[in-house]
């Protein structure tokens, strides 16, 4: 059954507009009584086509529940900037393994340092692959691709969740020694090519991070949050 995603919704009249409506009614030729899915706010809503034009569609709710594809904890990736071509995979990969946001940051050994007005310019781009991302796997919400930010944007915010996760490769825990029991939303903090600097490291956990060893194995700056999101989902019973 076709999904589509709206931000907001009124469950008295659900409305799709814009692009999504000229493709329900030019591509996928759907018409007045068909069904399809709108996903908002972490739920599937089953809806019936009431009436429809190449500008709007409205639908009729037929039933409403939580999207079984969201996990039940709420991992922000924040990711150290690496080069572009690997941020969009890793982008794309971490909404399928079940991540709400991701926030790139600008440290001090990044290779790629893309100025503000020059993500921006990109930022659309990576939100696209969000979105589709989010379409394949049948997410009932689409992450968030957020602004480019600083080192100490970052440090300030991870506060804010239960639980702060630093991959560091110069030592820390297990991934089995973090306490994650009634844990609801995780900080996952993954550095670029050239890891992190030991005072940012060292800034991190002062900020509440545990910094967690993956193993002798050196991973790519790409397969360490990903490798590291489906651990979490393993642990968090999402996986």
């Amino acid at each position: 059954m076709p999904r589509f995603f709206l931000e907001t919704l009124d469950e008295s009249d659900i409305c799709i507009t814009g692009p999504d409506a000229r493709h329900i009614g030019l591509a996928l030729r759907m018409r007045v009584g068909d069904p399809l899915t709108v996903c908002a706010y972490g739920k599937d809503y089953q809806c019936r086509i009431r009436s429809i034009s190449p500008e709007e569609v409205h639908l009729e709710m037929i039933s409403a529940a939580l999207c079984a594809a969201e996990p039940s904890v709420a991992i922000t990736l924040y990711q150290a900037m690496p080069k572009v071509d690997k941020l969009e995979q890793i982008i794309q990969k971490s909404v399928e393994l079940g991540a709400v946001r991701i926030v790139p940051v600008l440290t001090r050994r990044c290779i790629a340092r893309p100025k503000p007005q020059e993500f921006q310019k990109k930022q659309q781009r990576l939100q696209k692959i969000a979105v589709s991302a989010a379409k394949q796997t049948g997410r009932g919400m689409i992450p968030q691709v957020d602004k480019l930010y600083t080192f100490d944007q970052m440090c300030d915010e991870i506060c804010q969740a239960d639980c702060a996760v630093l991959l560091y490769e110069n030592g820390g825990v297990r991934f089995g020694e973090v306490p994650l029991e009634k844990v609801q939303s995780v900080a996952l903090i993954v550095g670029s090519e050239g890891g992190f600097d030991p005072e940012e490291a060292q800034q991190l956990i002062q900020n509440g991070a545990v910094a967690v060893w993956l193993g002798e194995r050196i991973l790519r700056c790409e397969t360490a949050p990903l490798a590291a999101l489906s651990i979490l989902m393993h642990r968090t019973g999402n996986l």
